[in-house]
């Protein structure tokens, strides 16, 4: 329900900040190194919410702050838009997505509020939803209640939350726009930002966090995105699959998800394995 989703911590945050109420003071987020002399930030997540702090706003000020988000979030709502399965959930492919996709990641990195900002000057726009009219994309929030009830969707799954599938199609075209920009050719950021998104992305689908280690690595093999080019950009293996089945095919040690609230919290607020880093290493 959207009324859970505006209870989300993080959402939560961003309503406060647009209303102008103080921010919290940042944690500061230990760097850790590894044997290849890299430096890697833990993701920081203070009472449920993400918190940025001078290691994150390093990171996204490395590889261009919001002139290179945008190339990169422009890249993937391209492909969104090309993705029958994706586009079904945008329901007005005129408005400046990629800008304010590009302006949310720097401000939750720590450079500065350009998302807050623009909110507070973005033009209202609503939607009917049956015979009522909602103003909706102000926020996360309102922004997915509208893609659930997109009018592009089957009459069957309209208004019905995002799936897994959705969200595993999602993340691959995702990470396959952060690759073909170049963003991942940063290895701090990708490490911390595909952390970022299992954060996140739970708000959405929580049995997608699992995932978001394999959706990264799907595009790293070449013959991944010819298969979908050649299926008309269909990703036909994740579609319709059931978590059972899905779960399976994971590495055994990216199987857990334990949410950041868990008092041993898991995979992405701990440090990663050995062998979950070499995994992330061979994205390139």
């Amino acid at each position: 329900m959207k009324a859970a989703m505006d209870l989300d911590a993080d959402i939560f945050e961003e309503r406060r900040a647009l209303e102008g109420s103080p921010a919290k003071v940042p944690a500061t987020l230990p760097i850790r190194r590894t044997s290849t002399n890299l430096q890697f930030v833990r993701l920081g997540v203070v009472n449920r919410s993400h918190r940025a702090s001078p290691a994150t706003k390093r990171l996204v000020q490395e590889i261009g702050s919001v002139a290179t988000l945008q190339a990169f979030t422009e890249c993937f709502y391209e492909k969104s838009f090309q993705d029958v399965h994706i586009d079904r959930f945008i329901a007005n492919r005129e408005e400046p997505h990629g800008l304010r996709f590009a302006l949310w990641i720097a401000e939750k990195f720590g450079d500065g509020t350009p998302w807050t900002e623009e909110r507070r000057t973005r033009p209202r726009r609503t939607m009917r939803f049956g015979h009522e009219v909602q103003q909706v994309a102000f926020d996360r929030s309102s922004a997915h209640f509208a893609a659930w009830h997109s009018p592009k969707r089957e009459p069957e799954k309209w208004g019905q939350h995002f799936k897994l599938d959705d969200a595993r199609v999602w993340m691959r075209l995702h990470f396959w726009a952060a690759r073909e920009i170049g963003v991942f050719e940063h290895p701090e950021f990708m490490d911390y930002y595909v952390r970022f998104i299992g954060h996140f992305v739970s708000i959405y689908s929580s049995k997608s966090p699992a995932f978001v280690r394999d959706s990264a690595r799907w595009s790293a093999d070449p013959q991944n995105v010819q298969r979908y080019l050649d299926s008309g950009r269909l990703m036909s293996d994740v579609i319709g699959k059931p978590y059972e089945l899905a779960i399976e095919e994971l590495p055994e040690d990216e199987r857990l998800y334990t949410g950041s609230g868990h008092p041993r919290p898991s995979w992405p607020y701990d440090e990663p394995s050995l062998n979950a880093w070499q995994r992330c290493t061979s994205l390139h």
